[in-house]
């Protein structure tokens, strides 16, 4: 391949990392026009389609996968040969859009993303909180790059990787009557009204599984009002609404500070691992996959997608 196709190898990886031709045009400067005339000679050049559109985006052809990896490996020596020669350092620079369900997305993302800033300050970074199912909704269409989940489902087309570990306890005001015990059965918990996240959460979806490998069914609970956030849970808690089953994470200040009691059920194994989520049809950007590379899974996650 002539080295005149170098922009056209530029132009197509930036492409499939954005999977659009718009934000590829915007990312290097160029006009959607000229970027898809570069696609096109790159296309005439190898005698293969290397995209097909899909709702609006581009995704890449079986060709244009095996492409990939390669025109990353040119760029890649292109760009250290250039470090060499001139002995200037071009830092990591780029996007990077997550979608976070709210325990990862409000008590450990804020930690993350401050350390990756700071070995990677030339990154942006755009993150939104919401529920799981809406962020493996985003991870599917491609609006995110990578999603930060409490939970996984089965998908054909979605890979997922334990990078934290959570524990979920019976939430209850410090002076119920339950305050002084430090742990329940199965059956003390069917008895108690709850106040549960909405279907979708992850914390809903770990309580869901776990019934299920005892046996049992949210049927079984008494649940007395379901709230779409966990500061709403909490303060229908305090306000003796129920109790709750809320992550360690989101009652952390409220049991440190003597206003919330934590109990652990004994028959009913209330944990989970957190996972990053992203979708193996699309290739990830460099910003992701040095995310992915900083974000290491906790020691006691369950390895596998």
């Amino acid at each position: 391949m002539a080295y005149d196709q170098l922009p056209h190898m530029e132009t197509f990886a930036q492409a499939a990392e954005s999977n659009s031709f718009t934000a590829a045009a915007r990312a290097l400067g160029l006009t959607q026009a000229a970027v898809s005339q570069r696609i096109s000679s790159l296309e005439q050049t190898l005698g293969v389609s290397l995209f097909r559109r899909k709702g609006g985006r581009v995704l890449l052809t079986e060709a244009g996968r095996r492409l990939y990896p390669f025109a990353q490996r040119i760029l890649l020596l292109h760009g250290e040969a250039r470090q060499q020669v001139t002995r200037h350092k071009k830092p990591q620079a780029g996007e990077l859009h997550l979608a976070a369900s709210s325990i990862p997305g409000e008590h450990l993302l804020p930690t993350f993303l401050s350390a990756f800033r700071q070995r990677y300050p030339h990154i942006q970074v755009q993150a939104t909180v919401t529920d799981t199912l809406a962020v493996l909704k985003q991870v599917e269409q491609g609006q995110v790059h990578l999603g930060l989940v409490g939970g996984r489902r089965n998908s054909q087309h979605l890979e997922f990787r334990p990078f934290a570990c959570d524990k979920l306890m019976v939430v209850v005001p410090s002076g119920h009557v339950l305050g002084r015990h430090k742990q329940i059965s199965a059956r003390q918990l069917f008895r108690l009204p709850l106040i549960l996240r909405e279907p979708g959460s992850g914390s809903r979806w770990c309580l869901e599984d776990a019934l299920g490998q005892a046996g049992r069914s949210v049927r079984d609970l008494r649940i007395t009002l379901e709230l779409g956030s966990n500061e709403a849970i909490k303060e229908a808690i305090l306000r003796g609404l129920g109790a709750s089953v809320l992550s360690t994470h989101a009652v952390k200040k409220e049991l440190q500070s003597g206003e919330l009691h934590s109990l652990r059920v004994t028959d009913i194994p209330l944990k989970r691992d957190m996972f990053l989520v992203w979708d193996r049809r699309r290739v990830l950007p460099i910003p992701a996959r040095l995310f992915l590379d900083f974000l290491q899974p906790c020691p006691g996650a369950a390895l596998g997608s």
